[in-house]
């Protein structure tokens, strides 16, 4: 089959690379071929910028169980802020799916090799998941480095439009777009949906998956941590010393690569279907320690931004979705409107002293 999974980019650049992932799968995957375009609308493609990846010059790559392959540099100017089409083809049984479920983005699955098809009528089935794709990566024209956002649901924007981009971090990267800032950084969205910081369930637990989603992607400068309210809502953290143990692990691994952090307080969940008066005492104790112990180099006080006046345990109604727990495009928006991006200007990668 063919998946067309559409990623929006942050910057532009040229050398395009796309790194294709089967760190889940139990048998090799073979791709062949694989191509990126513009999407035009729904599975459609802008002609004249469809091109075929290689890998090590060749249009098929293998990749065995567990691990990654990043395409060869293309000669391509990417635009910025454009979503792209990756079209990829597995050949022959590929076994269990490495992917990313809740993209919060239709892509779209056509039947045999249909990665040339530019119309998009091929495309007969429809997803909100990305499958394969790891990483879209490319050569900024000038010195860029890369902001990390890492998290759960809330960062992987569920509860926010589908194929709008509307995600915060999505909304704070065309924030930047406006400023001087824009010309200083890529985005990267380390969310993943019902992720939990100190446990493995969907997904590796935050502890054992910052390593390799945030410090060993190429050129981050800064991290943002929005994480625990699933530890919260599960009871895996029962005190508010098993979070703050957790971000304080996540901090020293980013200062020990020169990597800036950015702590966020834990939004507010009351009237969510797992909140109670236990729960909401460790979330406050929690964003008391994010704010005021200094272990982080800057914090973002999503809290207080979203939070009812009225009734500070719930979000501000002009700002929730329906179940409570994520916010809607607005809260997405206020969130994004709520960081001062004089933060980005830290930077651990200097001789101290």
């Amino acid at each position: 089959m063919t998946v067309r999974n559409l990623v929006h980019t942050s910057i532009g650049g040229t050398g395009l690379q796309v790194t294709l992932s089967n760190a889940l799968g139990d048998r090799p995957v073979t791709f062949s071929p694989v191509t990126v375009a513009v999407q035009a609308e729904d599975a459609a493609i802008v002609p004249e910028t469809q091109h075929q990846l290689t890998f090590d010059s060749e249009s098929s790559v293998t990749i065995e169980p567990g691990e990654t392959a990043q395409s060869d540099p293309l000669n391509w100017d990417v635009p910025a802020d454009t979503t792209l089409a990756v079209s990829v083809h597995t050949v022959g049984d590929t076994g269990p799916v490495t992917g990313h479920t809740f993209a919060n983005q239709v892509s779209y699955t056509a039947s045999g090799d249909s990665t040339d098809d530019v119309s998009g009528d091929a495309f007969d089935g429809t997803i909100e998941n990305w499958y394969w794709v790891d990483s879209l990566t490319v050569q900024a024209p000038r010195r860029v480095s890369t902001l990390a956002f890492f998290g759960d649901s809330i960062t992987d924007g569920v509860g926010a439009t589908t194929g709008a981009n509307l995600r915060w971090p999505d909304q704070l990267a065309d924030r930047l777009a406006d400023t001087r800032y824009g010309r200083l950084y890529g985005v990267t969205n380390q969310g993943i949906s019902a992720n939990r910081l100190l446990e493995d369930d969907i997904g590796e637990a935050g502890l054992h998956r910052f390593e390799r989603d945030v410090l060993d992607e190429s050129s981050v400068s800064t991290v943002f941590v929005l994480e625990g309210v699933n530890d919260l809502r599960w009871d895996v953290a029962r005190t508010p010393a098993d979070l703050t143990d957790g971000y304080s692990q996540l901090i020293d691994e980013a200062h020990a690569e020169g990597v800036c952090v950015v702590g966020a307080t834990i939004l507010p969940f009351g009237g969510s279907d797992r909140w109670n008066a236990d729960r909401e005492a460790i979330r406050l104790e929690v964003n008391d320690w994010i704010r005021t112990s200094g272990a982080f180099d800057s914090v973002v006080d999503f809290d207080a931004a979203v939070r009812d006046p009225d009734n500070p345990v719930q979000m501000d109604p002009r700002y929730r979705d329906d179940d409570h727990l994520h916010p809607s495009d607005e809260g997405y928006t206020q969130m994004a409107e709520t960081v001062d991006l004089t933060t980005l200007e830290c930077d651990r990668s200097r001789p101290l002293g």
